[in-house]
């Protein structure tokens, strides 16, 4: 059975560029989905157990998601709570996402850097 592989292998020739584009196309892509389920998942909980209204808790989430911070004052302590773990699982987002967009660029920055000189293009 073949071996499932994310990126070709180091003695392989580098990838022609327009499945390279490609390739970033599909990193986006699975970015905006993370992102929009997290998203999603702070709008819920803002809603929920802020008693935000929908605009309030779509401002609140997306704030904390991109690390600016939250705009509405919490009152109950479920609220503060779900504020805290959700600031701290949007940090590991960034992270995830970052990795996920920078990945093909930098996987193909060194694939070519590695391959011999007569085999760049």
């Amino acid at each position: 059975m073949g071996e499932a592989r994310l990126f070709e292998h180091r003695h392989e020739p580098l990838l022609p560029f327009p499945a390279f584009i490609r390739r970033i196309a599909k990193s986006l892509g699975l970015a905006f989905c993370i992102v929009a389920t997290a998203l999603a998942i702070g709008v819920i909980g803002y809603h929920s157990l802020g008693n935000l209204s929908w605009v309030d808790s779509i401002l609140n989430a997306s704030m904390i998601l991109s690390g600016m911070g939250p705009v509405n004052e919490l009152h109950s302590t479920s609220a503060k709570l779900f504020a805290s773990a959700y600031a701290l699982f949007s940090a590991l987002i960034l992270i995830v996402v970052g990795g996920i967009v920078i990945a093909p660029v930098l996987h193909r920055f060194f694939h070519w850097f590695h391959l011999d000189s007569s085999k760049k293009r």
